[in-house]
């Protein structure tokens, strides 16, 4: 084992203690680990972030549903638009997605270029959303027709298999504002969500990438590790300035995955 993969080892371990500490936003470190400091490509790193994230969800999930946080029903009911959403878009989508996409002179905007800085728009979303102070978000009055969800499912979900994260803090707001239940519950119920998601989509990316079995468990094993030690340490840490801490850290990181991507551009 070189230097380079027990950091990566170490990063996992740091992504599992995130997690455990607030709840959520772990899963966004995972996709620049493997392509930044473990060299991954980001077709093979969003498959196996879906892989780590659906695992430490399960784990989340099942800790939930011992504090009675988890409406199955509802889970189910809108996780069914989602991992459908989420399996054809590792399937197909994304493999269909040609590899260099435009063309001009020097200028090549390759399939890897397009998927970090989306990937790296949707963590300037997500730091945003944890680093703003937001007003309680309160249950509507009642609950929305289903083919409202399941639309709502299949566009989540469509965002979900493109950039391998787990989409709690997608998730988590729809679930209160628009399947009517409240936020520490919605919290519970995103996780099995994320967990049905990132695994189905994972399946997905099964019949066309060759996984390394042997590093892929072996990294989810330690983020597991560090779920459980960030939930034995989150009753000594202050969840709401950790968030809003970890917020800036994804900007940050955000930021540099679009310098990182544009230098690609410069250069080819």
């Amino acid at each position: 084992m070189d230097s380079i993969q027990i950091i990566g080892y170490i990063g996992a371990l740091i992504v599992g203690v995130v997690l455990g500490l607030i709840g959520g936003g772990g899963s966004i470190l995972t996709v620049p680990l493997l392509v930044y400091l473990l060299g991954y490509n980001p077709i093979l790193a969003t498959a196996y972030s879906l892989f780590v994230v659906g695992i430490t969800s399960l784990v989340g999930t099942y800790d939930k549903y011992k504090k009675g946080l988890v409406d199955f029903e509802i889970g189910l009911a809108f996780s069914f638009p989602s991992f459908l959403a989420v399996y054809l878009s590792r399937r197909y989508l994304v493999p269909a997605i040609p590899d260099v996409i435009m063309s001009f002179g020097n200028f090549e905007l390759t399939k890897d270029i397009v998927i970090m800085v989306f990937f790296a728009l949707i963590m300037l979303f997500a730091a945003i959303s944890m680093i703003k102070k937001k007003k309680d978000l309160k249950p509507s009055e009642k609950k929305q027709a289903y083919y409202k969800t399941f639309i709502q499912g299949i566009t989540i979900g469509t965002i979900t298999g493109l950039i391998g994260a787990g989409g709690g803090f997608l998730y988590v707001p729809a679930l209160v504002l628009w399947a009517n239940i409240p936020m520490k519950k919605a919290v519970g119920t995103s996780l099995i969500i994320i967990t049905i998601n990132s695994l189905i989509g994972f399946l997905g990316d099964v019949q066309n990438l060759d996984i390394a079995w042997d590093f892929l468990l072996t990294f989810t094993a330690i983020s597991v590790l560090g779920i459980l030690l960030g939930g034995m340490f989150s009753k000594y840490v202050s969840g709401g300035k950790l968030k809003k801490s970890f917020g800036y850290f994804v900007l940050i990181m955000a930021a540099y995955i679009i310098y990182r991507e544009l230098l690609e551009l410069s250069v080819i």
